[in-house]
């Protein structure tokens, strides 16, 4: 049985399930299918987050070289010159906006450079929420409880970040587990195999 090492204690305690040794006999194939799902979910799912990261900020970032195109071009064009004081022409910000996107996307989908692609993304991030304070006219229609759809673009970055984080925290070797108790869980599930003769 394949271990892999843990992330923290309470993950691997959430992901047991215990064996029901006098349920029916479809629970018990329901719950074995489920201890393997969870499994692959453990052993892939952050990997296919990174990637999946990766290829939205590829996305939205390649739309933004091509002017027009991207839905966030002007108000994210706006903030850099608030932030800027005017002295970043949207001609400028613009690409610069792209690459550095595009370039988060690309260390996420290649796993290189991560340190360096995770601090682009929070400094990224952090820029994306400034609309919210400098323009709250155009975010929201109730501030600050009711976001309109320029505020809710803004708002699931909270998505993305969280997911740089989990990413950034499997970077410096943290790795979700399957616990001893769903390994067993999954042993008691399992046929046993017949003796060869």
């Amino acid at each position: 049985m394949r271990k892999t090492p843990f992330i923290e204690s309470r993950l691997a305690a959430t992901l047991t399930v215990p064996p029901r040794r006098d349920a029916a006999p479809l629970a018990q194939k329901v719950d074995a299918l489920e201890l393997r799902l969870v499994g692959w979910w453990v052993r892939h799912g952050v990997t296919l987050l990174r990637l999946a990261l990766g290829l939205i900020f590829v996305w939205f970032g390649a739309q933004k070289f091509f002017p027009g195109l991207s839905s966030a071009e002007a108000l994210a064009t706006r903030t850099i010159s608030v932030l800027t004081f005017g002295l970043v022409p949207p001609q400028v910000s613009l690409p610069v906006l792209a690459t550095w996107e595009c370039l988060i996307g690309l260390g996420l989908l290649t796993g290189r450079f991560m340190r360096v692609t995770l601090l682009l993304l929070f400094a990224q991030m952090a820029g994306t929420f400034l609309p919210l304070v400098f323009f709250p006219a155009e975010t929201f229609r109730f501030v600050p409880l009711v976001p309109n759809l320029e505020g809710q673009y803004i708002l699931k970055n909270l998505v993305l970040i969280a997911g740089g984080l989990v990413v950034g925290a499997t970077m410096r070797g943290a790795r979700m587990m399957e616990s001893a108790e769903q390994d067993a869980a999954r042993d008691t599930l399992r046929p046993a195999a017949s003796p060869r003769t």
